[in-house]
């Protein structure tokens, strides 16, 4: 529908009544923050001024209670209304940049007339006539713009449904008050309008792309149904952004039952917080808690174990067992002095240890231990055994068995407690006690002094006893000596976790071979008592490929304080088996990004955390770069845990971040690319360039990236496969730029605009403008587990790709892609 210059001159007075009433609103927002600001100031200066203290008689004291309770609920309601007021001034901030993005026309069924509904990222209420002047593009009403075309329509309410006509379609690009760009559409989002967001130069953080959902998209943001909602979309579709999206929508949907502080994401990694940070701040809305699977592993086992982490793990798979660029060993533990044999094993523990079957092993363990073989560290006290590792279990098969294990437990910390309270009136008379005394100094002993007469006599009670000083001295002596035990006795670590999970893999493990101290922290009263397995039974009946070699290695492992990465979460399963679950009842929605890298046992891991919550699963089968994920689908096992009644899928087949040329390529890399579906924005095909030598590559990557920064991209990333390869990559380019030169690594906290070498997992999920693949010859990217690496690598580059090869390029890019790249 062509629009008439009358069409563009009664939007854009509408744009300049709009903004100037919102200038109006801004500056009475901005008199009344100032003036409550200075209205707390005054009563937080003046608070004790206002409350007269009196605790002469119980009535005085309960009028002086009332007294500072009346003043601080007025102190409380300015410091809201304070906090409203800001809220309420930033929002219209946000929205003066670009007040609306869209128009549609809505006549309801049974009206005459139809209203013209503008939407933006924020409502804006005009007051004085009780009308909407922008809804909220989270209002059910704006369901219709990203959903219809001009026709017959429908949009859900509290109230039901409401059926009418959409008589038109209408988007705006909005900037500085005026009207950049505006036309009329019958589809969901005209493609000028997303062409033209897209062909953008990347930003260090993520968009929001409220003005541009798709519908596909929107199903994701308003899908308030499912308990389990799997979003299974294509590398540049829009899951994340969608994701976000939807948590602004649940907020402001479910803001009288849901706040930000309720909402948790799991990220791929500390630099992808980052850079989807501003998403929420933006739409008006609070920061949800945002983390990483490897953080809370660290939380839970750090203070016990060096706990490996993801990226260490893959870069040692990576790097096929071999040594690193720098010369560094990757894998300290070869069975059988034989390289190729250990990193087969290891591939073979991770994929077993991650699996599902492992965690019905885990199950029946649990089970197992009900009746036999608990492990418990002996309770020791300055080399005095108080309760051997043998009573200790004896004590714990002694009650009834139908007791659970975790409730067991807590009978033996109270028991042990008391059995702590006898051996402490024991050492009374020990040697140790009187140096310890005599050791005191005058503050030490004054101290004690005081303790004890609070609490052995009365406040006129003299201390002049001689014997009975000496026995309450003792005891306060011992009782601090003592605080440590008690204290590993409360958190239950006379359980020998480290040796019930090590008894998985005993097995295999000669008799005469010589076994390992573990001790629980350093200097810790509770020390492990060595001892061989006893029983003959395996929970383990179908044992995985070299089992023998992933037995020796998880015990050395266990025996240095180490947790592999796969070892980690079925290490922490079992321990709360044990010791008892930790559930999160307070979280009510967990978003899990990039969950194809999850195994199905973290995956039913976090189920357990989080018991009662809904969750959003974002993943693409086609980027399942580690090794536990090549042999299932990213929906399997996540489906599994909840049930098809409970879990919806939604699958998103077209990419968007890419040219139309850069996605005919990448979809060519992978098996089933066909689907992928491109986005019509056109732009140059990807170039090969072979080299014969790293000096060459070097000078001709310098090359390219001043071309790409002549040209205006503002990010560009050289990709390399590993970390020990961008470490490489960026030494040998820094001297050769003109410009700074980042390098990414797993503990860079953010992430920046400009020129940087990255390594192609800590890649995912982010965009830029331009990407030079740093070597995607058939020696780095040769083995199949590898493809999806590369297929990963070569999908974030938005605009132009540069694949650099030194020798044969690999073999992902076939005769099949022949025409889709050019040979420079």
């Amino acid at each position: 529908m062509n629009l008439t210059e009358q069409d563009w001159a009664d939007e854009e007075q509408r744009v300049q009544e709009v903004t100037a009433k919102m200038c109006i609103r801004m500056t009475g927002l901005e008199d009344q923050v100032g003036k409550v600001q200075s209205d707390v100031v005054e009563i937080r200066k003046h608070y004790w001024d206002e409350v007269t203290m009196d605790l002469s008689t119980t009535e005085d004291a309960a009028e002086s209670i009332a007294s500072m309770r009346q003043q601080a609920e007025v102190l409380s309601e300015r410091e809201r209304t304070h906090r409203q007021a800001t809220a309420a001034l930033g929002k219209l901030k946000r929205l003066m940049k670009s007040p609306y993005f869209g128009r549609i026309d809505f006549m309801e069924r049974e009206e005459r007339q139809g209203e013209a509904i503008y939407l933006g990222i924020s409502a804006f209420l005009n007051e004085q006539e009780d009308h909407y002047l922008v809804y909220d593009w989270r209002a059910p009403i704006s369901s219709l713009y990203y959903d219809y075309a001009p026709g017959e329509v429908a949009f859900t309410t509290p109230n039901g449904m409401v059926e009418g006509q959409m008589l038109l379609k209408r988007q705006f690009v909005i900037r500085d008050s005026h009207i950049q760009l505006m036309f009329d559409t019958g589809v969901t989002i005209g493609d000028e309008l997303l062409k033209q967001v897209l062909s953008r130069s990347s930003d260090a953080q993520m968009k929001t792309i409220v003005a541009t959902i798709q519908k596909e998209q929107n199903r994701i943001i308003r899908n308030d149904k499912a308990r389990m909602l799997i979003v299974q979309g294509v590398a540049g579709s829009g899951k994340t952004s969608a994701a976000l999206q939807r948590v602004a929508y649940l907020l402001y949907k479910h803001r009288d039952q849901l706040s930000s502080d309720q909402m948790v994401l799991f990220s791929p990694n500390p630099l992808f917080n980052n850079y989807v940070s501003t998403v929420l701040p933006e739409l008006g809305e609070e920061n949800m808690q945002q983390t990483t699977y490897q953080a809370y592993l660290e939380h839970r086992l750090g203070e016990e174990f060096d706990v490996e982490d993801s990226f260490t793990q893959l870069e040692y798979v990576l790097a096929q067992g071999r040594s690193s660029e720098n010369g560094e060993r990757i894998e300290e533990f070869i069975p059988h002095g034989d390289e190729e044999y250990a990193y087969s094993a290891r591939l073979s523990g991770i994929h077993y240890k991650s699996s599902l079957e492992f965690l019905a092993v885990i199950h029946a363990y649990q089970e197992r231990l009900m009746y036999a073989d608990m492990l418990f560290n002996p309770i020791k006290f300055r080399e005095k055994e108080v309760l051997s590792a043998a009573r200790l279990v004896e004590r714990f098969y002694s009650y009834d068995p139908a007791i659970r294990l975790p409730n067991r437990l807590e009978l033996m910390r109270g028991w042990i407690l008391e059995q702590l309270e006898l051996f402490a009136e024991l050492e009374l008379e020990e040697a140790w006690v009187e140096e310890e005394i005599e050791l005191l100094s005058s503050e030490e002993y004054h101290l004690a002094y005081l303790r004890l007469r609070k609490l052995e006599w009365g406040q006129g009670d003299t201390f002049d006893d001689f014997d009975q000083e000496r026995v309450l001295l003792a005891r306060d002596v011992i009782k601090e000596h003592l605080k440590p035990v008690r204290s590993a006795v409360k958190r239950l670590m006379f359980v020998d976790l480290r040796g019930l999970y090590g008894q998985l893999f005993r097995e295999e493990i000669r008799e005469e071979e010589t076994m390992h101290e573990i001790k629980v922290g350093q200097g810790n009263p509770i020390e492990n008592q060595v001892r061989p397995m006893e029983n003959q039974w395996s929970p383990i009946e179908n044992k995985p490929p070299y089992w023998s070699a992933i037995c020796e290695r998880t015990l050395k492992e266990l025996a240095q304080a180490r947790l592999a990465y796969e070892d980690a979460t079925p290490f922490l399963y079992m321990m709360e088996a044990v010791c008892g679950f930790q559930t999160n009842g307070a979280v009510r929605h967990v978003i899990i990004d990039e969950a194809q890298d999850y195994s199905p046992f973290q995956l039913a891991y976090l189920k357990r955390l989080f018991p009662r919550c809904r969750m959003t699963a974002l993943g693409d089968l086609n980027q399942a770069i580690y090794s536990h994920a090549s042999a299932y689908s990213v929906i399997d096992p996540i489906a599994a845990l909840y049930g098809p009644e409970q879990t919806e899928v939604i699958r998103l087949h077209r990419s968007y971040r890419s040219t139309r040329e850069l996605v005919e390529f990448t979809r060519g890399i992978v098996p089933g690319g066909d689907a992928i579906e491109p986005f019509t924005r056109g732009g140059a095909k990807p170039r090969v360039i072979k080299v014969s030598d790293r000096g060459s590559l070097h000078s001709l990557l310098a090359a390219e990236i001043d071309r790409l920064l002549g040209e205006g991209y503002a990010s560009i990333a050289i990709i390399a496969k590993t970390a020990s390869e961008s470490k490489l990559a960026h030494q040998a380019l820094e001297p050769q730029l003109q410009v700074p030169l980042g390098l990414i690594t797993k503990h860079s906290p953010t992430f920046e605009s400009g020129v940087l070498v990255i390594p192609s997992y800590l890649a995912k999920g982010v965009e830029f403008d331009a990407v030079l693949i740093y070597d995607g010859s058939r020696h780095q990217y040769g083995h199949e587990n590898e493809r999806k690496l590369f297929y990963t690598a070569c999908t974030r580059a938005m605009h132009e790709l540069c694949i650099f090869s030194l020798g044969e390029l690999t073999g992902f890019v076939g005769e099949h892609l022949t025409d889709a790249y050019d040979w420079v």
